[in-house]
């Protein structure tokens, strides 16, 4: 009876990769899609699988197949990140952050990375997070490691602290960070605390697609045992401590409110800050749960780059005076900020704005300090506002700037510079870093400074908006920001790659009137002027799929970087904007500033149309 029944099964199988084959012959599915069903269906690891693959299949449900097998799901700028389901090469699933776990730990063994044979494991609040994390730990366990487990959810920072404080070759942090509750991923970091770089991660990835059957160990053994260990509240206190001993102010009279957006933010930002002092700082009650649904956060979106997040924080400032918000994302590594204008209306800070005016309060607490010095410098990638780098300049230290998008670039930098003298890290999207206790940015010392900062400058009667127009008199208006072109599924990653090739084959010549003089393309390793498009010179450094529109230098100048998200299925497109004063007023200066950006960006979009509306015909 077992051999009849698993020559049905086998039978069905078959049938099912038949069906997949006339399903591709007839356009229903991808080629990817194709090979990651026929490797599922094909290879024994994947049996559990097999009825619902088969119920599927034979229901003809090829759309949604092909949404669940189009890609292998790859490490990109921040690991491993995309929908839950319940399996699926390009999906996070159980099967998925189990290879993940097991490639890391074979490639920790294959490369003669495995040193101290320790790992940490981490997670965030959201739906699924907490299950992941035990199976990534259990892995881990059962090829040898010993494993420091979370037992409760933390954040991003907090793992980068414990693998340093704790010795490991490894940490895996469960998040999707800003992701909709949908989501999920895993982070995969280093011995050195930061994650994953170039050429760990291929290899890492290269060890996943090998993947056959995962050994996995049992959770509660593994604790009888001492194969996985649980943290206690003491890694929590040495990693607030690490923060708090960065504090370069005493001053701590502020009005202010805070939202971890149902995160583990109050672990980080909230608890640092109360142990600081910052007792007028109060949590937002209705978002203070850990909940990965995200309950009462617009849209259920929990990115404090979104404006609409701050509604209900904004609601309870009215009421309370409180003229500084602050906002972190579900695993507290990034901090959103809104700061009250002098009409009473709450202004949203870009990334930029509030790494600029981080930057300037380090720099000016630490110059009256007299802990500076030429050796020192500052670390910001490519697509984070040139005023930081210009700021930095002024008071003599060295910027690096030429690096690819991704915070684990500036952890990079940090330790082949010499982290002793590093200043600051910064990248527009809302991820900060001072000192050297992480190599990942941290919304826990951003929040501090930021309070700090806020907190000086209102006993002076000004507020952040006030010191950074200060900035803008000295230094030029600076205005930047992004948009997306949003390509899901197969055909997107189609619609992101010609829109690439049309950037680099026949870019715009100019935009908003503003001719544009050279392309500076890091993927192709040269710089290229324009309108000819012919090379001019090469680019030494560094190899991404990123390149540069660049206008001729002028009282305003203009910058796009255009870039494939590593995370999501999106192309995005930078805008820079500068514009010196000349003896006009700060006020007209913005105007005109303004003017000029949101025509560059409708001339830039109206351009993607035109190039996307080619490709389809």
């Amino acid at each position: 009876m077992q051999w009849n029944t698993r020559a049905m099964n086998v039978s069905r199988v078959e049938k099912c990769l038949q069906s997949v084959t006339q399903a591709a012959r007839q356009g229903q599915l991808t080629a990817g899609a194709v090979t990651n069903l026929t490797r599922w269906l094909s290879e024994p690891h994947y049996a559990r699988y097999h009825e619902g693959l088969c119920g599927m299949i034979e229901a003809e449900q090829f759309n949604e197949l092909d949404s669940l097998f189009w890609e292998v799901i790859a490490f990109g700028t921040g690991g491993r990140r995309g929908p839950m389901a319940e399996f699926g090469s390009a999906t996070i699933n159980p099967r998925t952050i189990a290879e993940s776990a097991h490639g890391l730990a074979t490639y920790l063994k294959r490369s003669g990375e495995w040193k101290s044979g320790k790992a940490v494991v981490a997670c965030d609040t959201r739906n699924g997070s907490r299950e992941f994390a035990r199976l990534t730990a259990c892995v881990f366990a059962a090829h040898g490691m010993t494993v420091y487990f979370f037992p409760q959810a933390r954040s991003t920072p907090e793992l980068s602290f414990a693998v340093r404080h704790l010795g490991c070759d490894t940490g895996v942090m469960i998040t999707a960070s800003h992701n909709p509750p949908a989501d999920n991923g895993f982070k995969a970091y280093w011995n050195t605390g930061g994650q994953v770089l170039p050429p760990h991660d291929k290899g890492i990835v290269d060890c996943v697609y090998d993947a056959g059957e995962i050994p996995q160990a049992d959770f509660d053994q593994s604790i009888e045992s001492g194969s996985i260990r649980l943290l206690g509240p003491e890694l929590d206190e040495a990693y607030h401590q690490a923060v708090l001993a960065m504090s370069l102010s005493d001053e701590r009279r502020l009005e202010a409110i805070y939202t971890p957006l149902h995160g583990v933010g109050e672990t980080v930002c909230y608890q640092v800050l109360q142990q600081a002092g910052f007792h007028g700082v109060k949590i937002l009650e209705c978002q203070r749960e850990q909940n990965g649904n995200f309950p009462n956060v617009d849209q259920h979106m929990p990115n404090p780059e979104r404006f609409e997040v701050f509604r209900e924080a904004i609601a309870e400032a009215n009421k309370t005076g409180a003229g500084l918000l602050l906002a972190s994302d579900p695993d507290a590594d990034r901090l959103g900020v809104c700061v009250r204008n002098r009409a009473g209306d709450f202004v949203h800070l870009t990334g930029n704005q509030i790494g600029t005016l981080i930057l300037d309060y380090i720099l000016r607490r630490r110059q009256a300090a007299g802990t500076l010095s030429r050796d020192h410098f500052v670390v910001e990638t490519m697509v984070t506002t040139p005023l930081i780098g210009e700021l930095a300049r002024a008071y003599g230290l060295k910027v690096i700037d030429d690096l690819l998008v991704g915070f684990k670039y500036i952890g990079e930098a940090m330790d082949l510079n010499g982290p002793d003298r590093f200043v600051f890290g910064a990248e527009e999207s809302l991820g900060f870093l001072a000192g050297t206790y992480a190599r990942d940015k941290d919304a826990g010392i951003a929040a501090l400074y930021l309070c700090e900062s806020a907190a000086e400058l209102g006993q002076q009667g000004k507020s952040l908006l006030d010191r950074l127009d200060e900035l803008y008199v000295e230094f030029g208006f600076f205005l930047e920001g992004q948009k997306s072109q949003v390509c899901t599924g197969s055909s997107g990653k189609a619609q992101i790659n010609a829109l690439m090739q049309a950037f680099r084959g026949s870019p715009p010549t100019a935009l908003a009137g503003i001719p544009l003089q050279q392309v500076r393309d890091y993927g192709t390793h040269e710089i290229r002027g324009l309108p000819d498009n012919r090379k001019t010179s090469d680019l030494p450094k560094p190899r991404g799929d990123l390149l540069f529109l660049e206008s001729m230098p002028g009282s305003t100048t203009a910058r796009i970087a255009v870039r494939p998200s590593g995370t999501e299925p999106k192309i995005k497109f930078y805008i820079f904007v500068r514009s010196q004063l000349n003896g006009a007023g700060l006020e007209a200066t913005k105007t005109q500033t303004q003017l000029h950006y949101q025509k560059i960006q409708t001339d830039l979009m109206t351009w993607i149309e035109t190039q996307l509306a080619g490709s389809n015909g």
